[in-house]
């Protein structure tokens, strides 16, 4: 079945009716490691620890742990770099980015009571996520090209008549209005890159034939958040059942700016007059932007259980995430040739989609988390962490409501749990100073199918091209300074992230598509302040 997913616009009215797709889930759906720099330096792994800010974003009975009040605030400096590599071609790209991950307020009220002898309260801000990156690269061989790919899916639609597709301006007819037309279809044939294999039909050719040759490069520039704003409660219960719930607004922004150029030799393109084709050199670039705000609630639980004063268990439970979600786009090739017969013509013909607005709704993946931790001698902590994400468990709505069932089957056809490890460890050297170290290390969240380019991937809107993650490690370590209630914390934190940059889906059997690896090695300087009382 040709499945593509597109963009419609209704008459005159501005708001664009659109179905989104697993892809866009998974975009906006990541997690990281992020939050003070005493939790970064011992790898997250606080599930049954407690006592840091952090805490309130990830086991809120972390916060029964707290005897006295705590306000304080996180720096993180991102240094970024990005290599991509495909048939032995390599390109890199760095920047360097400056965050606040984290600001909280903690509350503590001695109830003088036994068997509840405080309770406590808390609020904080913490960046769950960040979108930031930029990566570019390219495919020094093709095998096939991306307007063959829509040419594909595009032939033998009742809908992609030649006339049915043309933009023509000198006409009242606009076939971004018309809700059946795909407008990666649209914006193809207008930008010259498929062409109707004879006049007036709807069966069309891409530019690659026998004989075709060429490259591709592509970029990829992203930045954006997810902020959360989470409101606490917590206490304990004869100090040792501790307890917490708690509510998360979350705060969402995504932009994306993606550009892909193929350069092909003896190319199928259209002849001069357009009225058919011949043999010729051709090139084409298609740019692609994307922005996507939303807001979103989440709900969170946790225990901490201490047995005795040297182990702890935690477990937390966290919700998925609810957004409502606002998309704007658009879209637009340009597109060159020549041939042997009009070889003095080189032409620009450039097509622009016209921009879409669109409300839907989106779930997040659920979390669990358990915990375990122990205290040596007074002076060391060894922390271990176990999560899953179920990322296989994401939905995708409009803006009613109604789910998209397809996008659910897809969802599950290409995703799957991940889980993550956690490993900390800390030791008071003095009673001002400690070290710490950690580890973190969390498995793909994409099945083996999709990951290997066997399984057709739709995504929505204009832009073909999608990234999915293999595993993630942090490696991080830190150190911590106390006087009185004052604290300075600093921690160095080693991210390793590999991927596969995908230039669009495999399409009728055909699996040789343009891909990339790509690998991402980021170093965060993390520095925390704050203050007891």
């Amino acid at each position: 079945m040709k499945k593509h997913l597109l963009v419609g616009l209704m008459g005159l009215v501005p708001v664009a009716m659109v179905a989104q797709s697993a892809i866009d889930a998974y975009n906006l759906s990541p997690t990281e490691l992020r939050g003070t720099a005493r939790f970064m330096s011992m790898g997250g792994a606080f599930t049954a620890l407690g006592g840091d800010l952090s805490t309130l974003t990830q086991n809120p009975a972390g916060i029964g742990v707290y005897r006295s009040s705590e306000i304080g605030v996180t720096l993180d400096i991102d240094i970024q770099s990005a290599e991509t590599s495909s048939q032995g071609y390599k390109r890199s790209s760095d920047q360097t980015k400056v965050a606040c991950n984290n600001f909280g307020y903690v509350g503590a009220v001695a109830l003088g009571n036994d068997v509840m002898p405080y309770f406590t309260w808390g609020a904080a801000y913490q960046r769950s996520a960040s979108f930031d990156r930029v990566f570019n690269g390219g495919v020094p061989q093709l095998s096939t090209s991306m307007s063959n790919y829509i040419a594909n899916y595009t032939s033998g639609q009742s809908w992609a008549y030649p006339e049915d597709l043309l933009d023509d301006y000198s006409s009242n007819y606009n076939p971004y209005r018309n809700p059946d037309a795909d407008w990666l279809s649209i914006l193809a044939y207008n930008g010259y890159m498929i062409n109707p294999t004879h006049r007036g039909s709807n069966e069309y050719n891409g530019l690659w034939q026998n004989g075709t040759s060429g490259d591709a490069v592509f970029r990829t520039r992203q930045k954006g958040y997810v902020d959360e704003y989470a409101i606490n409660f917590g206490g304990n219960i004869m100090n040792t059942v501790y307890w917490g719930i708690g509510f998360g607004v979350t705060d969402l922004d995504f932009r994306s700016d993606t550009y892909y150029d193929e350069q092909l030799n003896d190319a199928l393109i259209s002849n001069a007059s357009a009225t058919g084709t011949v043999t010729g050199d051709a090139a084409f670039s298609i740019e692609n932007w994307q922005h996507t705000t939303g807001t979103g609630f989440n709900f969170k639980a946790g225990l901490i259980f201490k047995p005795i004063n040297e182990f702890r268990l935690g477990i937390a439970v966290h919700t998925p995430t609810y957004y409502d979600m606002t998309t704007v786009y658009d879209a637009r090739v340009d597109y060159g040739y020549s041939s042997g017969i009009y070889s003095d013509q080189q032409p620009n013909r450039p097509s622009q989609t016209e921009v879409a607005d669109y409300n839907w709704q989106m779930k997040s993946p659920w979390r669990l988390m358990i915990g375990a931790a122990g205290v040596i001698g007074g002076r060391g902590i060894i922390s271990v962490d176990y999560e899953r994400t179920a990322y296989s468990d994401m939905k995708v709505q409009d803006d009613d409501g109604n789910t998209y069932e397809y996008v659910t089957d897809d969802i599950k056809n290409y995703f799957q749990a991940s889980n993550t490890i956690r490993l900390g460890a800390e030791y008071r050297v003095t009673p001002s100073f400690s070290v710490r170290a950690g580890f973190n290390y969390t498995t793909s969240d994409v099945k083996d199918e999709a990951a290997d380019n066997q399984t057709q991937i739709y995504t929505s809107g204009t832009n073909p091209s999608y990234t999915l993650k293999k595993d993630t490690y942090y490696v991080t370590c830190g150190l911590g300074y106390r006087y009185k209630g004052f604290y300075a914390d600093a921690a160095y934190v080693y991210r390793h992230r590999e991927s596969t940059w995908h230039g669009f889906t495999p399409y009728d059997g055909f699996t040789d598509t343009p891909q990339a690896s790509l690998t991402e090695n980021d170093s965060h300087i993390v520095l925390s302040v704050g203050y007891k009382f």
